[in-house]
């Protein structure tokens, strides 16, 4: 695949999250994974992606660490992709995406809406700061330089209050097995 984030670009985070899951079929996919599909034949039949074209995508993800590839049958070989720690931590970035998606939509043309599985509530996906609970799509939160940020980026966000207390955040790569589903054809 080739590289589409410019040279400058790459100690951006947005910019390189995009390079890896901002293309079509990788965030598709990632839904189905969340959905609990795991076996190739499942994707495929799904999402009508050529099968070259689903092998690339299955083999990007698993190599950037999102999926895991696992053998679940020796004769004849079969694998399973199955989402790691660090693919399981894109789904509020999904939710998110297709919630500003329904956003736009009157409410009877929604073809998929995210409810509370215990009450069948549709539920309105906003991004809150985990420390205050604050919305943070709004104008008192705004982005600044961390601490390695390049000359350009601290040029860029010069005059912005600098991070008094960063977040440490870690991700490690590791599984478990999702449910499995019935096939579905529907596409939200």
């Amino acid at each position: 695949m080739v590289e589409k984030i410019r040279l400058e670009d790459r100690e951006c985070p947005l910019s390189a999250t995009l390079g890896l899951v901002g293309e079509w079929w990788t965030l598709l996919i990632l839904h189905d994974a969340f959905d609990g599909y795991t076996r190739f034949d499942q994707f495929q039949e799904n999402l009508g992606i050529s099968p070259s074209l689903l092998t690339s995508r299955l083999k990007r993800l698993v190599a950037q660490g999102l999926l895991e590839r696992r053998q679940y049958q020796a004769h004849p070989p079969r694998y399973e992709y199955v989402l790691t720690e660090l693919g399981r931590s894109l789904r509020p970035v999904l939710v998110v995406l297709a919630g500003w998606g329904n956003a736009r939509l009157a409410p009877d043309q929604r073809s998929m809406v995210l409810v509370d599985a215990d009450t069948g509530a549709e539920a309105e996906p906003v991004v809150v700061d985990r420390a205050t609970g604050r919305r943070i799509d709004g104008s008192d939160f705004v982005f600044t330089a961390g601490p390695a940020a390049s000359r350009p980026f601290r040029d860029r966000y010069a005059g912005r209050p600098q991070p008094a207390n960063p977040v440490r955040r870690k991700v490690r790569s590791g599984s478990s097995t999702p449910a499995r589903p019935a096939h579905r054809r529907d596409r939200g």
